[in-house]
């Protein structure tokens, strides 16, 4: 029977510190995190990611849809070895408490996202998998420019009179924004 892992993921490189604690199976693919990290993180899918684990990048194979990020696949590290994300199991790399891998969302941006294995768990068979169970703050936006592009929306969101206020808050983010907003129960349904 699977075991069950505890994963808490944080976004690198911003304060305060933007994160998730969830559960899932280890027997899942690396596709199938990537995808619940979409869900958990609160992300919209838009774009082509990795996830790294010591000299492994572990990413799609072929992937789906338009990804105008593809063209940042020449930069990775020609050193790693590439494993097909659809194919490799999380236990097939994953093994023990504490471990650290890393996890990039649309190369262009770079969200850069750690990953640490908190908890190695026996399967609960009255739970259902995968499951967020805690967390902080809100999602970047797509597309928003990374961690200095979010940023600097968020310093105008605070300023009505900012000459960029109207365009940036009103027309694209919303003024319903809130980068504080956190909700484990909204995550879940999703």
């Amino acid at each position: 029977m699977s075991k069950i892992l505890q994963l808490k993921i944080s976004l690198d490189e911003f304060k305060p510190l933007i994160w998730r604690r969830f559960l899932v199976e280890d027997s899942i693919s690396f596709h199938e995190l990537h995808n619940i990290i979409q869900t958990v993180m609160g992300w919209e899918n838009y774009h082509l990611y990795n996830f790294e684990i010591g000299n492994n990048i572990i990413e799609a194979e072929n992937p789906q849809g338009i990804f105008v990020d593809s063209m940042w696949t020449m930069f990775r590290p020609k050193a790693k070895k590439i494993v097909p994300s659809e194919k490799t199991n999380l236990n097939d790399f994953i093994k023990d408490e504490k471990q650290k891998f890393s996890y990039v969302y649309d190369f262009g941006d770079k969200w850069q996202h750690s990953i640490v294995v908190e908890n190695i768990l026996e399967k609960d068979l009255s739970r259902q998998y995968p499951v967020c169970i805690d967390g902080e703050m809100s999602c970047p936006p797509e597309d928003c420019g990374s961690v200095y592009g979010y940023e600097e929306l968020l310093k105008i969101r605070k300023n009505r009179n900012h000459p960029e206020y109207k365009e940036r808050i009103v027309e694209w983010l919303g003024e319903e924004f809130d980068p504080e907003l956190f909700v484990v129960d909204w995550v879940n349904a999703r």
